[in-house]
């Protein structure tokens, strides 16, 4: 199962607005926000809780794909974000996610028992390739007790 099966299978907000996991890699994450109008806001392109969400699950697709061998003794947990909007968006979207530390960084942090924290940067694009929206999500593992 890839780690956008696994997603789209126990996450319902990813079954809900039909995200679609374009790549996914312990460095890098794309996805993409099909244009629907159930999820527009009122300039007829989606809104930003949608946006917000792509981003989001943009980030987790990374966390999952770097550090889902050691779920067994750490729980990973976004800490902060911030979204930032460029430009209006429109139509069909695209959250291309970026790892801030290398995955060996972190797990040694974790294995020295301590709870790293690690930055996921997004960026929101549109079919045009502008950027409309750019987000951070800072993400820990916390260790289990």
């Amino acid at each position: 199962m890839t780690v956008g099966e696994m997603l789209s299978a126990t996450v319902p907000m990813v079954r809900t607005l039909n995200l679609q996991y374009l790549e996914t890699s312990p460095e890098r994450a794309v996805l993409s926000l099909p244009d629907q109008a159930e999820y527009h806001n009122h300039l007829g392109g989606p809104h930003a809780g949608a946006m917000f969400t792509l981003a989001e699950s943009a980030s987790g697709a990374i966390v999952v794909a770097a550090f889902g061998d050691q779920m067994a003794r750490a729980v990973p947990l976004p800490v902060t974000s911030e979204m930032s909007f460029k430009k209006v968006a429109m139509g069909d979207v695209t959250a291309t996610a970026t790892l801030g530390r290398p995955v060996a960084d972190v797990i040694a942090e974790l294995d020295e028992g301590k709870r790293p924290e690690f930055p996921i940067t997004v960026e929101i694009r549109r079919a045009d390739g502008a950027v409309t929206g750019e987000m951070t999500v800072v993400w820990t593992l916390r260790p289990n007790r």
